[in-house]
């Protein structure tokens, strides 16, 4: 990744911007907590079941319920699943280690089998758009070399949320080490390999 760091970063398309399906903020040096997912990972009549809710009432699903019905689908495991696969975790983890510190300070993340989640602020003026971009750039090409294949790895979208103070930050970071938990993928947090849990244990 080398190469990477002597990019500009790319700037805020705005405050608020979108891709069509969900809205994105650059709040600056401000922690966030975001989620990106691999694109198979939610079975099309889930996704075009929730456009068509959206077109017919924009208000329908708020940001809240939208973020549930996301996660309760992802932690299901559909598609293929391989990030935990021992090649392809430690491309997830190395790539978030990477920019720590740099471009972002990097607090929390759990990758679990289909979708990754992290929780980091901003540095400077490296956006939240061009962050996760050059993560999921980087990582969907090593993924194909090891997979041997072309095509996409990463949906297209990713959802981000604002944390609003320490409370938010606490349940967010807990949020994220616990999911594996919640998903009933190991008993302890500590004991799913590729999470800021089991970093700092292994570093300990």
């Amino acid at each position: 990744m080398e190469a990477q760091k002597t990019r500009s970063p790319l700037k805020p398309e705005g405050e608020w911007h979108s891709r069509g399906f969900l809205p994105h903020w650059e709040a600056g040096e401000t922690p966030q907590a975001i989620f990106f997912r691999l694109a198979d990972s939610m079975p099309v009549h889930v996704r075009e079941r929730w456009v068509e809710e959206l077109d017919n009432d924009p208000n329908a699903l708020p940001a809240g319920e939208l973020r549930r019905r996301l996660e309760a689908v992802l932690d299901a495991g559909f598609g293929e699943a391989f990030l935990c696969r021992p090649t392809i975790g430690p491309i997830i983890e190395t790539a978030l280690l990477y920019f720590d510190g740099d471009r972002y300070r990097l607090h929390a993340w759990c990758v679990m089998p289909n979708h990754v989640h992290v929780l980091l602020t901003p540095i400077g003026d490296h956006a939240l758009s061009a962050i996760v971009h050059g993560l999921k750039s980087y990582t969907a090409k090593e993924i194909n070399k090891i997979l041997g294949r072309r095509g996409k790895v990463w949906f297209e979208e990713y959802f981000d949320r604002k944390i609003r103070n320490e409370k938010h930050f606490e349940d967010a970071h807990f949020y994220i080490e616990q999911n594996p938990v919640k998903a009933k993928l190991c008993v302890k947090a500590s004991a799913w390999g590729y999470s800021s849990a089991s970093y700092s244990r292994c570093r300990s």
